[in-house]
């Protein structure tokens, strides 16, 4: 036997020691466990001894390999009241219980199911099959088949506790007491939602906003215990590992301890009997809807997460009435990710700068003019544009975007410029779109008249490229002649 001061020296001079915090689940509530295996072990509880024993467990549930946890649960507690050796007094009535047992253990917890639907009855099937607490020898026992023991008196939970950081266990004789008064903090999940927002809320924000989500409650019928009102209704010391919360395991000759499957470590257990009959021994209540009011700030964009501390599940643990004080239960936190409904006009870019799209026609656009905008908050602003404006130009509006947050004012409002140019619907607009080509000289555009100036005498045109066509006599009176022959055409086409 290694006395106290060896295994100090091992512990301290890093022995290859491996520690996981990881989540267990135990008749449907969850704990947080601080498991310390020996490098080289799996100590994990053996769940049959041969692939040919080995029962199917979504057969044995009678449930798809695709079900959720819900539906999981729901079949092992129908089953489970069913063949409960309490209830049902068949021959074979026990067996089955404890072959549901067996099934909902893996099936309930997704590392293990994951393991049964990649490798089948071959990954949980060992040599050798776990012992109670009771049998064999405990290596880390006092003499009294609990727990870890001491050596040479050196308590070898406080030494664990010590080299990690950890103090004492947490757990003396089961539950959820300490060597030392030690509170265990539990966090329920974080719940995330999805808010729609119209796209002036999301700009300027919107108060009072009201979220309804599914959640987990503690459960008003036990207040979290997860047993049946009454004195006879108590935890029980788990009889696989009598009350110890570890198992004894016999591999190739080899004595190893390992934590309690069946207890998951907390040495007691909430027999069927026992049980809430609202909670199932949960302690809370499933899907329990919430309603809260939040308000929501601005300049908010698509996709953005806003997280609401201790809004979300209240933790998946049944704690007995003479543990509360040493068990500190706390909720977790709500994100709300936001969805922006597009608007029609506006669009958001670079964070605080509202764009919009402002179509003028092509006669605004060449000569000026002034034009009504609608901005986001549903002021009406005259805007000046400049004569000889482009198509896609962008004029800004100052402190008229999304207000920034730390409130030193707001970004600007962008207007892009489309010039609609429309084909001329009228001969009227042909012969001035016509005219008005022959003046500005342009030699491409199409001509429907016969006496369009360029057509008439191309060589004037030439000409007239080096002088000023304010004091170009010639151009005024081609002009003249091309106006006055396109109204009389009008005017022969009304009569």
């Amino acid at each position: 036997m290694l006395s106290g001061k060896v295994l100090q020296k091992l512990v301290f001079n890093n022995v290859p020691l491996k520690t996981s915090v990881g989540r267990c689940y135990s008749n449907g509530f969850t704990f947080k466990l601080n498991q310390f295996q020996k490098s080289g072990f799996h100590t994990t509880r053996v769940l049959c001894n041969s692939d040919s024993s080995f029962k199917d467990p979504y057969k044995t549930l009678g449930v798809a390999r695709s079900a959720s946890q819900s539906e999981i649960k729901k079949a092992y507690y129908k089953l489970a009241k069913k063949y409960h050796p309490d209830i049902n007094k068949e021959p074979d009535a026990e067996k089955t219980f404890h072959n549901l047992q067996n099934a909902y253990e893996i099936l309930s917890d997704e590392d293990k199911r994951a393991q049964f639907d990649q490798f089948g009855a071959s990954a949980f099937s060992q040599n050798a099959g776990p012992s109670g607490g009771s049998g064999g020898f405990n290596p880390f026992a006092n003499g009294n088949g609990g727990g870890f023991g001491d050596f040479g008196g050196l308590n070898f939970e406080d030494l664990f506790g010590a080299a990690f950081g950890g103090g004492a266990s947490g757990r003396s004789n089961g539950g959820f007491g300490s060597r030392v008064n030690m509170v265990r903090e539990y966090k329920g999940d974080t719940i995330e939602i999805i808010h729609n927002l119209s796209f002036k809320d999301a700009v300027f924000g919107v108060n009072n906003v009201s979220l309804t989500f599914n959640a987990l409650d503690p459960c008003d019928t036990c207040h979290g215990s997860g047993l049946k009102k009454g004195e006879n209704h108590k935890r029980r010391s788990c009889s696989y590992c009598n009350g110890t919360g570890t198992q004894i395991h016999v591999r190739s000759g080899f004595q190893m301890a390992s934590t309690c499957n069946h207890c998951h470590g907390e040495g007691t257990i909430i027999a069927f009997e026992d049980m809430c009959t609202k909670c199932h021994g949960d302690g809370v209540k499933l899907d329990a809807q919430k309603k809260i009011n939040v308000n929501l700030p601005s300049s908010l964009s698509d996709g953005d997460v806003i997280r609401i501390p201790g809004e979300g599940s209240f933790p998946n643990i049944a704690v007995p009435e003479e543990d509360k004080d040493r068990v500190k239960l706390s909720r977790g936190d709500l994100l709300v990710r936001i969805r922006v409904k597009p608007d029609p006009d506006y669009t958001i870019k670079n964070k605080y700068d509202i764009w919009s799209v402002k179509e003028i026609p092509i006669t605004t656009a060449a000569l000026g003019g002034t034009i009504t905008i609608k901005t986001i908050d549903d002021k009406q602003i005259r805007l000046k544009v400049m004569a000889g404006t482009q198509h896609d130009q962008v004029t800004s509006i100052p402190n008229m975007g999304v207000p920034r947050r730390n409130g030193l004012g707001r970004g600007d409002m962008k207007i892009q410029y489309k010039v609609v140019i429309r084909k001329p619907s009228t001969e009227v607009e042909t012969c001035l779109w016509e005219a008005l080509a022959d003046v500005s000289k342009d030699t491409t555009a199409k001509r429907t008249m016969s006496n369009s100036i360029l057509s008439s005498n191309p060589e004037d045109t030439t000409k007239t490229n080096s002088k000023d066509s304010s004091t170009d006599v010639n151009t005024l009176k081609k002009i003249e002649n091309f106006i006055s022959e396109t109204f009389k055409k009008i005017k022969g086409k009304k009569q």
